[in-house]
């Protein structure tokens, strides 16, 4: 599994003009489902990043994570990060997993986010959404979990 993280000082995520999640200062973490992953993947993508430390410290240092802020976590899916863009112009989504997969496997992710306490805003699966953030820094990580068997 993939995680696109984003530290943010506001974010939203709105579906044919409806308003369907808002957070204040967090993470929007934009995830992909790749063939081969499971529960297992899901379960250790959220735990790397509740526990990633991207927020400052009382000395300005990346030493604290979203788990000792308690910030909220805006998870969007977006399979298109699981895309093959090693050549041509057009990206290849064959290591995308199946759209069932792929949306069991997010609410996984998101079912271990909030049962380790944080406070989960969720885009919706399978829809043209608009996302709309304020990165703080700019802060952007990209965290993967390799499927089975890698």
């Amino acid at each position: 599994m993939i995680a696109l993280l984003q530290r943010v000082a506001e974010a939203s995520v709105s579906v044919a003009g409806e308003t369907v999640a808002a957070i204040g200062p967090g993470l929007v973490v934009f995830v992909a489902v790749e063939r081969g992953d499971a529960e297992a993947q899901a379960a250790r993508l959220a735990e790397r990043v509740l526990g990633y430390r991207v927020f400052s410290d009382d000395a300005g240092r990346m030493n604290r994570s979203l788990a000792d802020t308690g910030g909220a976590l805006l998870a969007v899916p977006q399979f298109t990060l699981a895309a093959d863009t090693a050549s041509g112009t057009r990206p290849s989504l064959s290591r995308a997993a199946d759209p069932a997969l792929g949306a069991r496997l997010f609410e996984h992710f998101v079912a271990c986010a909030r049962a380790a306490g944080a406070s989960v805003a969720t885009g919706r699966f399978g829809a043209h959404m608009r996302v709309r953030l304020v990165n703080d820094g700019p802060v952007t990580f990209w965290l993967s979990v390799p499927p089975r068997g890698e």
